[in-house]
């Protein structure tokens, strides 16, 4: 069994952003430590609670501080980016950490239309139309063939520079029936994200595999799959610490401002609505979640029901008033104690 980590670098009520930065230092340093495979940063925009907002500056920052794990994007949201940055982004941290960078790449926007408008400079829809074209120019421009420009004075090569001596590991990431269609025509390898809601996940990858084309990227399917996680030394506490997190999310699904994380003791006195409750539970349910053993089985059994042999947690577990505010030890005693289980 394999264990990975996707960071979204959550931001509590009593950190600053540099605290947050610092305390997911020592959360991938805990995982290369451990033996954990992938350690993977998220691209959200304009959330209080999320400092992940460009996967290849923090994996730049974490590179140098990290040894063993494999650093990549949960995942660069192709349709705010330029193709070509990408490439140029992923081919200079693969320069820098030979062997070590995995290029994950999305559809979603990653935040409310207001925000996506100005990533995007204020283009329409067609980025997101043109995703499976743009999908292949970053593969190939990180490769030796790059992308032919056709030109009146002749056919012009584009290529990502400085150009690494190997290529980032390219995996398309989603949650819906068009990426796992896409994964599978294109032969690319899939991560599903089965912590958003869970919803589809067994059908997703059944298509993948099923409809999966050989290619360079990978010779046959290969997938994992994402799930939230909040181990402790009691199942009470292990709730108490994934609660600040399930009540954010609560909130920014029935579209209510977001502020940071908060902390265990004020989510376990805040005040939800009905359908807020009822989101709440619904994540509790399908969480990785309770004591080591309770929560390494819980793993074992969806790497078994889902047919993979690698789980990425991502870690949500906040902290009590009095921690150090540049450190999430609740985070990283999750890892810990599913290693200590599971490896």
């Amino acid at each position: 069994m394999r264990l990975s980590v996707l960071d979204l670098i959550p931001v509590r009520t009593d950190q600053t952003t540099g605290d947050a930065l610092a305390a997911t230092v020592q959360l991938a340093q805990a995982a290369d430590r451990l033996g954990f495979t992938r350690y993977w940063v998220a691209e959200h925009h304009n959330m209080p609670s999320v400092g992940a907002t460009s996967p290849p500056v923090v994996l730049a920052y974490l590179a140098p501080q990290t040894s063993q794990l494999r650093l990549g994007s949960g995942g660069v949201m192709l349709p705010n980016h330029a193709p070509l940055a990408v490439a140029e982004q992923f081919a200079l941290l693969e320069a820098a950490a030979p062997g070590r960078i995995d290029l994950g790449i999305g559809r979603a926007p990653g935040s409310d239309p207001v925000t996506s408008y100005a990533l995007r400079g204020g283009q329409d829809g067609r980025d997101i139309e043109n995703f499976p074209e743009y999908l292949d120019d970053v593969a190939a421009l990180m490769s030796a063939r790059g992308v032919r420009v056709p030109l009146r004075s002749g056919d012009y090569t584009l290529k990502a520079t400085p150009a690494a001596a190997t290529e980032p590991r390219l995996w398309l990431l989603g949650s819906s029936m068009y990426s796992a269609h896409l994964a599978a025509a294109k032969g690319l390898p899939y991560v599903f994200a089965h912590h958003f809601s869970g919803k589809g996940t067994e059908e997703a990858l059944e298509v993948y595999r099923a409809r999966f084309t050989p290619s360079a990227f990978a010779a046959e399917p290969r997938t994992f799959l994402t799930v939230n996680a909040a181990v402790a030394e009691t199942q009470q506490e292990a709730t108490a610490l994934m609660l600040p997190n399930l009540q954010m999310m609560a909130r920014l699904r029935t579209g209510q401002p977001l502020g940071p994380v908060p902390l265990v003791e004020d989510a376990a006195v805040a005040a939800l609505t009905g359908q807020q409750q009822a989101i709440v539970d619904s994540g509790l349910r399908r969480a990785v979640l309770g004591t080591p053993a309770e929560a390494a089985e819980q793993i074992r059994a969806l790497a078994e029901h889902f047919g993979v042999d690698e789980v990425m947690v991502n870690p949500v577990a906040s902290a009590r008033r009095g921690t150090d505010p540049a450190a999430a030890p609740a985070r990283v005693a999750t890892l810990e104690l599913l290693a200590k289980e599971l490896f």
